[in-house]
């Protein structure tokens, strides 16, 4: 049996959604969105969602630290999907109506390949030793990011397995400020993180260019939410509309029983991206001591850019330069 990674589950929404459908010039793309009800769902009221910690939902790509070759690593978000043909057949029985817990799945045959280095997340449920897709029909997992990586080239770019560092983004010391710094991957491990940066989702924070490309990681949770609205609909949407806190892609609640509960921009119908974010209306500073690393970091690498600029200070995140 593979080992199981960091727990990756489908985050459920803070309110009942509704499924409602599209007008038809818009059927092509999607013919249908969710949207957010008044009613808080039952498992966010189990999890004490009112004691719960407001943090700001980070548009990125899930990623995970854990052991690898005896050494922590960066692991990639690879979900393990069915093939066409089981696919089909899924989402005919899902038209039907029926029940999907009752359909069968032929875990041998109906999925996809993945490497051998997969390995699925921890919540998900097993039989026979064989892991089992979700509600979707995918099996949640990881894969570890190997140094040079074609595939997961921008997951490599912010971790340096010689000096078993990644370059992070958080809060500093400093109320109001960030803080891009080196962080040895031993104290993230076994914590889930998302990458953010040029070349990940149409990069909403505005980092790097193409000529250089910034990326970094966020620890999930990193950024609580100071003045969070009241767990009301009407108070969630003012506060998304109406204060600079709110110009998020969304809100994830983390509860004391280790529940995660989300709400999105668009579960109210709000947009996202935005043309000017909260996370990069604060001033950032880098902090890189170099002394510190016993190894040479590579000329192109972000890691020696970030170690030119230490003691710098720019007013956005999209203001970080590196000199030619």
């Amino acid at each position: 049996m593979r080992r199981r990674g960091a727990v990756q589950r489908k985050v459920p929404c803070l309110f009942v959604t509704e499924v409602k459908e599209e007008p038809s010039a818009k059927r092509e793309r999607q013919p249908f969105k969710v949207l957010a009800t008044e009613t808080i769902t039952a498992r966010a009221i189990e999890a004490d969602i009112y004691s719960a910690i407001p943090t700001e939902k980070v548009d990125g790509t899930c990623c995970y630290v854990t052991t690898y070759k005896g050494q922590p690593y960066l692991w990639a978000r690879l979900d393990r999907k069915p093939n066409k043909q089981a696919e089909k057949k899924f989402k005919q029985f899902l038209y039907s109506l029926e029940d999907c817990k009752e359909f069968v799945w032929n875990i041998e045959e109906d999925f996809k390949p993945v490497p051998d280095t997969w390995i699925p997340a921890k919540d998900i449920e097993f039989c026979n030793g064989n892991p089992l897709p979700d509600e979707n029909g995918h099996m949640p997992g990881w894969v570890p990011v190997e140094k040079n990586s074609k595939q997961y080239c921008w997951h490599s770019s912010v971790v340096n397995y010689e000096a078993e560092i990644a370059l992070v983004l958080k809060h500093h010391a400093d109320p109001g400020l960030l803080e891009i710094s080196p962080v040895p991957l031993s104290e993230i491990l076994e914590q889930t993180l998302e990458l953010i940066g040029t070349n990940i989702n149409a990069n909403p924070y505005g980092l790097g260019s193409k000529k250089q490309p910034v990326h970094l990681l966020v620890p999930h949770g990193a950024f609580e939410i100071k003045n969070p609205p009241a767990l009301k609909q009407n108070d969630i949407l003012s506060w998304f509309e109406g204060c600079s806190e709110g110009k998020v892609e969304g809100i994830v609640w983390h509860c004391n029983d280790g529940c995660l509960i989300k709400l999105h921009r668009h579960h109210l119908g709000l947009c996202w991206p935005l043309a000017e974010t909260y996370l990069n209306s604060q001033p950032v500073v880098i902090s890189f001591n170099r002394a510190k690393y016993d190894c040479d970091f590579e000329p192109k690498s972000l890691f020696h850019h970030f170690s030119n600029l230490d003691g710098q200070r720019f007013d956005r995140l999209q203001d970080i330069k590196f000199n030619a």
